[in-house]
């Protein structure tokens, strides 16, 4: 009898200690600019879990253990053109290999661009990636993180997302619902994999159009082209794309490079001549899976 209820205790413990790793972004009932639907999120595993119309945005945590722990943390933005998220693929899988670094990683699943559930439905990734940087920011000390060494990472239209936090921390998009919500939103540092950046030339027509619609204004694919967006407080940014990327064209890593540069924003690029479109970790690619030891380097080199 003793063993069944230790067993039963254990099981307890474990289902709290996993439960408590996923964390709403919102209070319950509060989700800026969410209307009232019958719609359902949706999760699928070919392969790759892909998450789509997802209906409550939360933080997935993975912190390291205190003994290897740098302080660092890394807020993850999942790839999927603003249609889908590439849920492991560019995020949990990401997150296990930060902490084997000593990195906190912290899977953001952020709200998809929709007509259907959404008022003003091009602020809403934004809004979600704002409050998640001030949310982790709210909880540093527990976890065992410095409020002032938590950055960003993201990955194709996820990394559109990311820049879109890097330039637009200070934009207000949402009305503050507690204290958490009086922190900044700018990430200390930026690290964006094969990003969309632009909405002009060069573009990804996919997450253009997911975001902004068919027939943007000037002005719109002005405000989300992130390039025109950089100002000397956008944090240091490490990019990496591959050349022959038939998604994404690498021009979207050149122009936010240059654009940093000109604005006196350090910033470290590596252009890989193969690989494609949505590597994440390259795991079976000698040459291309360095790109993972290039941004702990740059990281570390951030410490100086």
């Amino acid at each position: 009898m003793k063993n069944i209820t230790f067993i039963i205790l254990l099981i307890m413990a474990i289902t709290v200690q996993s439960q408590d790793t996923i964390m709403p972004l919102w209070p319950d009932g509060k989700i800026p600019n969410q209307l009232k639907t019958d719609e359902k999120e949706i999760h699928k595993n070919e392969g790759i879990l892909i998450i789509s119309k997802v209906q409550k945005p939360t933080i997935e945590v993975y912190l390291p253990s205190q003994r290897n722990a740098t302080g660092e943390a890394l807020l993850i933005f999942p790839g999927g053109g603003y249609g889908v998220l590439a849920y492991d693929w560019e995020g949990t899988d990401i997150a296990k290999f930060l902490n084997s670094k000593g990195i906190a990683g912290i899977v953001v699943k952020y709200r998809l661009p929709s007509d259907a559930t959404q008022t003003d439905k091009q602020n809403v990734p934004l809004i979600d990636a704002q409050r998640a940087l001030r949310l982790v920011r709210s909880k540093a000390e527990g976890w065992n993180i410095q409020p002032d060494k938590i950055g960003i990472i993201g990955f194709s239209a996820g990394g559109h997302l990311a820049s879109t936090l890097g330039t637009h921390f200070n934009e207000k998009v949402y009305e503050p619902l507690d204290s958490a919500d009086s922190l900044s939103a700018r990430p200390d540092f930026m690290a964006l994999g094969y990003p969309v950046i632009t909405f002009g030339l060069n573009t990804h027509g996919g997450s253009r159009k997911n975001l902004i619609g068919e027939s943007p204004s000037e002005a719109m694919l002005e405000h989300f082209s992130n390039e025109k967006q950089v100002t000397a407080k956008t944090p240091p940014t490490f990019l990496m794309h591959a050349t022959d990327d038939g998604a994404v064209p690498v021009e979207n890593s050149l122009l936010f490079f240059q654009a940093l540069k000109d604005n006196g924003v350090s910033a470290t690029m590596h252009i890989y001549p193969k690989g494609g479109h949505g590597f994440s970790l390259a795991g079976k690619d000698e040459h291309l899976r360095g790109w993972t030891e290039r941004m702990f380097e740059w990281i570390e080199s951030l410490r100086k």
